[in-house]
């Protein structure tokens, strides 16, 4: 495959439209996706058309209308491009209509009480800011998807939104520093993606793997990640042929995929493109999952996405690498030569500086979900603390800014390694810090606690919307300032001394670091459940509110998705693993016990004294007694909740206080007994199987 000719020759390109449209509606759909200007109307019977003679060149039958609804996943319906005519002709048909809108049922999604099971209409709106693409004989095409009352009932109507609040305020801010040039401030995105590749016929041996994508029991392996030879080491035979064709899909449609490897965890891997405009990035990062999913099939394998696939095992995180550009290629968190006279990139680190501290709750909110619960804080990823990572040169210089003292030049540093065959090595101004919730890497900021499993988007709306506001207030001190050095100063100064607390360039897995977060009032949320409230909480419902990217009403219903979504997810858990345990896990026990009475008994016939056998047995014994004690506990907790307030907060509570807590103490006794269990009648593959055997 000529990877460069073929890179996005799946999707309708910029290439495509330049060629194929008419030079008037070229122009008018490029600044539609490039400026913001509003969609002329006129033009969606041209595009439309030529759209779908591409499609159809491209072995497409039928198009879909591709959206993110609050599920977590895209989704779409599929039409074919099939007309009768009235002389009972066949052919095909895409008229502009059909482009620019469509009607799913939206009570069929999750949409927080905003829609009632009667009230079944909603619609997708075609956006053109992100190119449609063919897969699998389908033209899809991404669109947002709103309820017939206006409200947003997707992901990517609130990121559009705060996409449009950011850019007049970036502009002024550029405006005031001179720039007259510039006319579109776009937030950039590379999201890496990790994930988990185990055989198939072992995935589909674990009913727990299939139903909830991750291991709901299971023994520490001998070996995990101990040794640390997984990590950037041989790729296997299997996964280098699905990585392989991964990039090529990807690439096929238009998506950069740019780095992949092995992860530090056995079977794990990561793939990370190269950055693209939020909306885009965001679009990607799904159907690059979905793909992952389907591709694995392909080659023996299974991929999960899930936080924390395997207890005692580095789950999988999502790193959200974020900056500001121009339409004409100026990075906002690009420091340049002198960082201490670079005025964007001050006042833009120190916006984000703002927003960490000042929106630390919906970062925080970002990460939540119920898989993320068991991988945040575990000394894997960072902490449930939110700080930021400058390095110990940027903050010297915005601290001596602050303090009206010179910054002193940073003077470029060279590696030397000692070999003289080995070439000096230009060092960084600072180093990388991994354990950091938001880590400046040099030009732009890595917030590393999203989940593997994660849709990206509401962290990035958190970020885009927050500097809106920021670079407001920045914009109003800079336009009626009579000097603009000395303002930037101020601003720098006014940053430090109302957010220093938010900055910390150490160990953030260090007991001392959890200590000190207290002391400097930055709160450890460690549960979803903690931090949920604060979609609710009204300086955060006036923020939205303010930037025209939520309203009140889709504020609160995101709130009871996610009550709902926690309240089945551990609900199916809480099932498979009785389930699991009852039809596996006992009769496997049970047998066993059976073998070793049967031998106690064999050799006790023969006058032989045989205490090991019988301490076996009684240990065996004691390990199933506790296991159907556990067993029944899990079962009562699980038919108790039937009783419960219908309160969404209160049910939610409950399954993390109290059904949760039996699943752990069922999951203590099953792996007990897995190390003890003749391996031969374990029911199901074991962590080593899954692990170590691809």
């Amino acid at each position: 495959m000529d990877y460069l000719s073929a890179f996005g020759s799946k999707t309708f390109s910029d290439e495509v439209m330049r060629e194929h449209l008419p030079d008037k509606v070229y122009r008018s759909l490029k600044d539609t996706s490039n400026l913001g200007k509003p969609l002329d109307p006129g033009i969606a019977d041209v595009v439309a058309a030529v759209m779908k003679d591409w499609a159809l060149g491209q072995g497409a039958t039928h198009y879909s209308h591709w959206f993110h609804p609050l599920s977590n996943v895209s989704s779409g319906k599929h039409d074919a491009f099939l007309s009768i005519s009235p002389d009972g002709r066949v052919m095909s048909e895409f008229s502009s209509g059909a482009l620019v809108r469509g009607e799913p049922d939206a009570s069929s999604f999750p949409s927080g009480g905003l829609r009632a099971t009667f009230e079944a209409r909603g619609y997708t709106s075609w956006d053109p800011s992100s190119p449609a693409f063919v897969r699998n004989g389908t033209l899809y095409i991404p669109t947002a998807f709103c309820a017939y009352s206006g409200e947003s009932l997707d992901s990517k109507t609130p990121l559009l939104r705060a996409m449009q609040a950011l850019n007049p305020q970036a502009l002024r801010i550029l405006r005031a520093l001179g720039n007259t040039t510039s006319r579109q401030v776009m937030p950039t995105v590379g999201a890496e993606q990790e994930y988990f590749l185990i055989d198939r016929e072992m995935y589909e041996a674990r009913l727990d793997l299939k139903l909830c994508g991750c291991t709901l029991m299971g023994a520490k392996p001998p070996k995990g990640q101990e040794l640390d030879d997984h990590y950037c080491g041989r790729i296997r035979t299997r996964v280098s042929d699905f990585m392989r064709e991964l990039d090529e899909r990807l690439w096929q449609l238009g998506i950069p995929s740019k780095t992949k490897h092995n992860e530090t965890a056995p079977a794990q891997h990561e793939m990370a493109p190269i950055y693209q405009t939020v909306n885009i990035a965001c679009d990607n990062n799904l159907l690059t999952m979905e793909l992952m999913r389907g591709i694995a099939k392909k080659h023996g394998l299974s991929c999960l996405l899930h936080e924390k696939p395997f207890a005692g095992i580095n789950g999988s995180g999502k790193h959200n690498n974020y900056s500001l550009s121009t339409d004409d290629g100026i990075n906002f968190l690009s420091p340049g030569k002198n960082p201490a006279e670079n005025k964007l990139f001050l006042l833009t680190l120190c916006a984000l500086i703002e927003v960490a501290d000042a929106h630390a709750d919906l970062l925080r909110l970002s990460a939540a979900t119920p898989g993320n619960d068991h991988r945040l804080g575990g000394y894997e990823a960072p902490p449930a603390i939110i700080s930021m990572f400058l390095g110990e040169h940027l903050t010297d210089i915005i601290t001596s800014i602050a303090q009206g003292i010179r910054p002193s030049l940073h003077k470029a540093q060279s590696l030397n390694t000692g070999v003289n065959v080995l070439p000096n090595l230009r060092k960084d101004s600072n180093d990388r810090n991994r354990t950091s919730p938001l880590s400046f890497t040099g030009n732009k900021f890595e917030f590393r606690m999203l989940g593997s499993s994660q849709n990206i988007a509401f962290t990035n709306v958190v970020l885009t919307t927050g500097l809106a506001g920021v670079f407001s207030r920045f914009a109003d001190r800079l336009e009626g300032c009579k000097d603009l050095e000395t303002e930037v100063a101020n601003i720098v100064a006014d940053t430090i001394q109302n957010h220093e607390r938010i900055i910390f360039n150490g160990n953030n897995y260090a007991q001392e670091w959890m200590e000190e977060a207290q002391r400097r009032g930055l709160p450890n949320l460690r549960g979803s459940l903690n931090i949920v409230d604060a979609m609710c909480e009204q300086k955060n419902i006036d923020l939205f509110a303010r930037h025209g990217v939520f309203t009140e009403a889709e504020c609160r219903a995101r709130y009871d998705v996610f009550l709902e979504s926690f309240v089945k997810v551990v609900t199916i858990e809480a099932e498979t693993m009785l389930q699991m345990v009852r039809r596996q896990v006992i009769p496997a026990v049970i047998s066993y016990i059976g073998e070793v009475a049967g031998s106690l008994l064999a050799l006790e016939a023969t006058g032989l004294e045989n205490p090991a056998t019988r301490n076996h047995l009684e240990t065996l014994n004691n390990y199933a007694q506790a296991l159907h004690e556990r067993c029944d506990a899990l079962n009562d907790a699980c038919h108790a909740q039937e009783n419960l307030p219908n309160g969404l907060r209160q049910r939610a509570n409950y399954f993390q206080e109290t059904v949760r807590l039996r699943m752990s103490e069922l999951r203590e006794s099953c792996d007990a007994l897995e190390v003890i269990v003749d391996d031969d009648k374990w029911p199901m593959p074991t962590y080593t199987d899954l692990l170590h055997r691809v």
